[in-house]
């Protein structure tokens, strides 16, 4: 089996330098945080879960046929899923572009329903996920350094190809590679 997921990679250096100056804002709050590594920051249409072998290689014959025009998508915003109550994951919201996106994520949700997915019943968010917030552990220090990062422009990330990732998760994180790319128009 093989843990999956299909994404936008964020290939902007001044994006994930933006990413990195938050998440050392955040760290100095002394909350419980889990930072995403910087290589591995990215915007995901889909996560497939583990999946077996012959699957992935349809997934990827799938990927390798979407073709759109390039587009770019501006990163701006902090916020948190589902709410500063209860901070669970810590996000940078995506502002122009997002009609593009959506019609990538449709295609792609689209196309794996048709592979036996579930379709994805939430109202598509897109988002880059920043950190993931462990326990309470200075929770009103966290809240007070959110809202003060909520108007964080990031800047703007190119998009000319979707991307079937291997997820392979390990103590120390998450270790991505890449098993299929999509070619733009």
């Amino acid at each position: 089996m093989v843990r999956c997921f299909i994404a936008v990679e964020c290939t902007n250096s001044d994006v994930v330098a933006g990413v990195r100056q938050v998440q050392g804002a955040l760290e100095s709050t002394g909350a419980n945080l889990k930072h995403v590594e910087p290589e591995n920051i990215h915007l995901t249409l889909k996560f497939l879960g583990e999946i077996e072998q012959h699957k992935v290689d349809e997934v990827a014959a799938i990927i390798n046929e979407i073709s759109f025009d390039p587009f770019t998508f501006k990163v701006e915003e902090v916020g948190v899923f589902p709410n500063l109550r209860r901070p669970a994951t810590i996000w940078a919201g995506i502002t122009d572009g997002v009609s593009d996106l959506a019609a990538v994520f449709e295609e792609v949700d689209s196309k794996m329903g048709k592979l036996g997915f579930e379709r994805e019943r939430r109202r598509f968010q897109p988002h880059l996920t920043i950190s993931r917030v462990r326990s309470g552990k200075n929770k009103d220090q966290l809240v007070e350094e959110l809202v003060a990062a909520k108007d964080q422009v990031f800047g703007v990330v190119n998009v000319d190809r979707i991307v079937l990732k291997k997820s392979v998760l390990t103590p120390k994180g998450p270790i991505y590679s890449t098993l299929a790319e999509s070619r733009h128009s």
